[in-house]
């Protein structure tokens, strides 16, 4: 190998080092993004949604994204690891057995200890990665001692809520058309009739479908469930911030998929208790509900144009 060769093999080096170095910056940077978004020190009435060139997960507003937010941790170290070892490996390799070094190469084709190695190890990382997912699906299954039950159908394309608890109370929420926005509310996210839920409180979420299979998706909730027609799922999630959580469907179900906002109102126990009592009459008059959230801004009572 001539100098120039050898002075190239010591490029290559320094790029993989260099290469693995912003590898594990990475995720350092990704968890600041996320610790610069947390929620928890920006006050009550806080908006938890998407932000233009977001990186990293939503904020957490709930214990059951928190957990996401660990598992998904924990497998992100550990694929910063694989790939930094895997990189540094196959630099020292090249380095090492280059041809000025290495004239007489081994032709050795097994090895048994290697062969071990390379069978056991995967499959440890992979119990280390299997064990905390397993947990986390049953954790997210069902609720256990659920305060409030609600009831979510996913149509053709809009959600429509149910409250067998408070009253068995039911109605629509379509998405408010980008010509009917108020100041405050975010572009194919704001809709006219949000959920409305008690702050803290664990809430029982029964999913079905009422035409073709739609997806019940709040990030910042930790909440993703598909509504099946003619098959009812559950799932669950705890808003443990005062404000909105906006979703929306993530499954590809029409023409107008991408027009099915979802928006969490987490409230205070005693104005929930009052939206309740305003509600079940509203609705039954099918009324909107004339509800005021926790940003004082007063929700569009009218479905948009052509709804």
């Amino acid at each position: 190998m001539t100098r120039d060769s050898g002075r190239g093999m010591r490029r290559i080096f320094a790029t993989a080092l260099a290469l693995a170095g912003g590898l594990l910056m990475a995720p350092m940077a990704l968890l600041g993004t996320a610790l610069a978004q947390d929620p928890a020190a920006a006050g009550n009435g806080q908006t938890f949604a998407p932000i233009p060139w977001g990186t990293g997960l939503q904020p957490a507003g709930g214990v059951v994204k928190e957990r996401i937010h660990d598992f998904n941790d924990l497998v992100l170290w550990i694929i910063v690891v694989i790939t930094i070892f895997v990189g540094l490996l196959l630099a020292y390799v090249v380095w090492r057995y280059r041809a000025s070094v290495s004239q007489n190469p081994s032709r050795t084709s097994h090895h048994t200890y290697l062969e071990i190695a390379w069978t056991v190890l995967p499959v440890l990382i992979l119990l280390v990665i299997a064990i905390p997912s397993f947990r986390l699906i049953y954790y997210e299954d069902r609720a256990r001692d659920a305060d409030i039950t609600v009831g979510v159908q996913g149509r053709q394309w809009y959600w429509h809520y149910a409250y067998p608890d408070n009253g068995n109370f039911e109605f629509d929420s379509y998405p408010v058309a980008e010509a009917d926005l108020k100041p405050g509310q975010l572009r194919n996210l704001a809709v006219d009739n949000p959920l409305v839920v008690p702050v803290g409180a664990t809430v029982r979420v029964l999913t079905t479908g009422h035409d073709v299979i739609h997806s019940f998706f709040v990030p910042s909730l930790g909440v993703q469930k598909y509504t099946i027609p003619g098959r009812a799922q559950e799932t669950w999630f705890r808003a443990d911030h005062e404000g909105t959580f906006y979703g929306q469907c993530n499954q590809i179900c029409g023409t107008n998929h991408w027009f099915m906002p979802i928006a969490v109102q987490a409230v205070p126990r005693a104005q929930f208790d009052a939206w309740v009592a305003q509600a079940r009459t509203r609705f039954a008059e099918g009324q909107g509900p004339g509800w005021a959230g926790p940003t004082n801004t007063t929700v569009a009572e009218n479905r948009p144009a052509g709804r």
